[in-house]
């Protein structure tokens, strides 16, 4: 496993803190202390990638004029080669480590996490929750907006605190070694975070994998959480799944925006999935290759990216090409092919399904935006079904499925408008 050194300057001292492949023992069983974190990759670690980038054998050319098959070869070649000989891992490293990151065991696992204070006094917590394949690197961008608002055009009673933890088993955050780390767990660990902070009322705002665990965390209605924001709801019906799951058409009776969620669900479940059937079923097997190819790993990851982005295929044009390449690489460095993908084999739900996520029982305050290029457009009338204690509802001009990376400021102004009643 390649070693990461990771620095912690505590306010004593120099302490080097256990992360995942780095050999130092952990903290004391009991520790609930918030410790300072520093990211420093060795460089040897980036000349290995470099070197591996470099001796990548390549598969044949495909044989369709389109993405049907997969990237295309020469796509995804131009792209791994600026990976090898032009981008620059250390400038991704100096963002993050511009900002405030921190670590803390709960339940047994390490947590790594940004926690940004605003300067306006009374500045709402906020806990952001990334998915897959994005990581909190995805949310960078709406730090500024939502701690800062005047800056962005909005009001300093628009204000956020906010806390972006990596889910265990991504980025800096320990891998789990036991059973059990599912979204419902994640959500108990970050109420418990959102308290060790000091935050005794706070709302929470997901995607993908956030989503699953915004959801979760409204079911348990811990003390103190006001309100979700979701960006991918568990709308579907429970008599339309089986329909979806299989590709049947859609049924009669829906009107146009339930039957264009149908079928744009039936087409994802159909051709498009098998990333998640694969990662739900077998996490070992794949992460095989996650972890020892970034030729790999890039390929298995930048088809999402674009697929799922609001960029015509070309997901640099909206959030560029470093900043994706930032994200793959925190895959590589961290050896999170396997762990991230254990985390689909813990859920093993269908996260589109209502009944699945058990919508019905939420009772906390949610809202949803609805971006154009999310997996599918969530109807209101399925969404108001779905979700009884549903208060805001809105859907977006543009945005895709990484709503926070592509269109930061229309991401940050539905997060105000969504919250603005709860504070």
């Amino acid at each position: 496993m390649r070693a990461i050194s990771v620095l912690a300057v505590a306010v004593l001292g120099v302490a080097v803190l256990g992360v995942p492949g780095y050999a130092q023992s952990s903290p004391p069983v009991g520790d609930d202390s918030v410790r300072p974190f520093h990211i420093n990759i060795p460089e040897e670690q980036i000349v290995e990638l470099r070197q591996r980038i470099a001796a990548t054998r390549w598969p044949d050319k495909e044989t369709v004029n389109d993405e049907s098959q997969g990237i295309r070869l020469a796509e995804m070649q131009a792209l791994v080669h600026y990976w090898g000989n032009g981008y620059n891992w250390r400038n991704g490293e100096a963002t993050l480590n511009a900002l405030p990151e921190f670590v803390t065991t709960i339940d047994g696992v390490d947590i790594q996490f940004i926690h940004v204070r605003s300067r306006e006094p009374n500045a709402l917590p906020l806990i952001l929750t990334h998915g897959w394949p994005g990581s909190p690197i995805e949310l960078l961008k709406v730090i500024g907006p939502l701690t800062d608002p005047v800056a962005f055009g909005g009001h300093a009673q628009d204000a956020f605190d906010v806390v972006i933890p990596a889910i265990p088993g991504y980025g800096f955050s320990g891998k789990p070694t036991d059973l059990g780390w599912n979204p419902d767990r994640v959500a108990r660990a970050w109420d418990v975070l959102m308290k060790r902070l000091g935050y005794t009322r706070y709302v929470a705002q997901g995607g993908d994998h956030g989503s699953v665990i915004s959801d979760a965390m409204a079911r348990q209605a811990p003390p103190g959480l006001l309100g979700i924001h979701i960006t991918m709801p568990a709308t579907i019906p429970a008599n339309l799944v089986e329909g979806v799951n299989n590709g049947d058409p859609a049924p009669t009776g829906l009107t146009a925006p339930e039957r264009l969620a149908y079928n744009t669900l039936s087409t994802f479940f159909g051709r498009n999935a098998a990333y998640g059937a694969m990662m739900v079923t077998r996490p070992q097997t794949i992460g095989y290759a996650l972890v020892d190819s970034p030729t790999g790993l890039a390929a298995f990851t930048y088809e999402k990216i674009a697929e799922w982005s609001d960029s015509d295929g070309h997901p640099e044009r909206v959030i560029g090409r470093d900043k994706i390449l930032d994200d793959i690489t925190l895959y590589w460095l961290t050896d999170s092919g396997a762990s991230s993908s254990r985390f689909y084999w813990e859920n093993n739900n269908n996260n589109f399904s209502a009944a699945a996520q058990k919508t019905n029982q939420i009772k906390v305050p949610v809202a949803i935006t609805v971006f154009p290029h999310e997996i599918y457009r969530a109807p209101e009338s399925w969404s108001r079904q779905a979700y009884p204690s549903l208060y805001y509802f809105h859907e977006a001009a543009k945005g895709g499925h990484f709503a926070a990376w592509e269109q930061p400021e229309l991401f940050s102004e539905e997060i105000r408008a969504a919250f603005k009643s709860l504070r």
